[in-house]
């Protein structure tokens, strides 16, 4: 899509230019403006547009710490089409370090909204009409929930050729296949015509280097894939799409040691995590019951019964092991231009 006039909060930008905007979507209890930052940066020739979002929850700001980097970063160029950039969706929550808005009510289950109703859903009507409807595809930025962190995963509808297209450019090595959520900004966004993929990575409350780099690459992959920028995408040793997950919980409570980490492969039955009582005693071992990668693992060692402790991609063990053969054969090779995500031991970052 191509657009000569863009405009954003009745701001116009120009080709050739870039502008900070606030766009305002409440007001405060005193009567003051609400708004949110947007950065709007267009080439000199049209072509698409994209918008990257982060902090839909105000406490995931591993997002923020991307969108930051991109804008005070490396410079890029781009050759044609507008990039939107939202460092900080949830304003309120992202001001008192709270998931949630004031009103405990999830913006990630609002949208579209409309413009006469509750605050979360007013929010995302104007989210929707300002920035959505403007844009012709997008990534929004997220980490775990609390007390919990994210092997860096991509999560798209991938029904949708564009978001297949998009999901598989941004070079993560899980891809999970889901529509979102009813409500939810990227279910709702790819519905009205803006295809939007997501990054869940690293925990809530942090900016960490290793989701930044993984970010920042994902972001640039992309527009290279549109053919916004120069530059060849950046492909991951292996790439898996995954069609199924399942939660471990714990059976009893006590205090945790785990035995794998985030991205790990691991075999059907085996150990994930030792649970001990809290005077030290071994209570029990909870087992994988499926063969997969580790998507996700509690923060917190104290549980109690029926809590997450780890969440797995289901992958069968005839993939897992042609999986290991490229990770090793990445590692083992001194002319491939990658890094080993030191936190946790399998996150790979082509460096730049």
């Amino acid at each position: 899509m191509t657009r000569k006039a863009f405009k954003i909060a009745g701001e116009p930008v120009t080709l050739g230019q870039s502008k900070d905007i606030r766009l305002e979507i409440s007001e405060t209890y005193t009567g003051d403006k609400t708004c949110v930052p947007v950065r709007v940066i267009r080439s000199t020739k049209q072509g698409p547009v994209l918008l990257v979002t982060a902090a839909i929850h105000g406490d995931e700001i591993n997002g923020t710490g991307i969108i930051h980097d991109f804008l005070f970063g490396t410079q890029i160029t781009l050759l044609k089409g507008t990039l939107v950039l939202v460092p900080v969706v949830n304003v309120f929550g992202f001001e008192s370090h709270e998931r949630y808005l004031p009103d405990r009510r999830d913006l990630n289950r609002y949208f579209p909204g409309t413009a006469g109703g509750s605050l979360a859903s007013r929010i995302a009507h104007t989210l929707t009409t300002e920035l959505v409807d403007k844009c012709d595809y997008c990534i929004d930025l997220h980490t775990a929930a609390f007390q919990r962190t994210n092997y860096p995963n991509v999560r798209a509808d991938l029904s949708s050729p564009d978001c297949r297209k998009l999901a598989t450019a941004f070079g993560s090595a899980l891809v999970i296949d889901g529509k979102g959520p009813i409500g939810s900004f990227r279910r709702s966004s790819t519905k009205r015509g803006c295809p939007t993929i997501i990054l869940e990575a690293g925990e809530p409350w942090k900016i960490e280097p290793t989701v930044m780099k993984i970010g920042l690459q994902g972001i640039k992959n992309v527009l290279r894939e549109l053919g916004m920028i120069r530059g060849n995408i950046r492909r991951p040793p292996y790439q898996v799409f995954i069609r199924k997950t399942t939660w471990l919980r714990a059976t009893v409570g006590g205090i945790l040691k785990f035995h794998v980490s985030p991205g790990d492969f691991v075999d059907e039955s085996q150990p994930i995590a030792t649970n001990y009582s809290i005077l030290g005693a071994e209570q029990s071992i909870l087992k994988s019951t499926v063969s997969g990668i580790v998507l996700s693992m509690a923060t917190m060692p104290a549980v109690k019964p029926g809590e997450p402790i780890c969440h797995i991609a289901l992958v069968s063990p005839r993939q897992l092991a042609r999986y290991e053969k490229k990770l090793n054969n990445a590692k083992n090779d001194p002319h491939n231009q990658v890094q080993v995500d030191l936190a946790t031991s399998l996150a790979l970052v082509q460096a730049h």
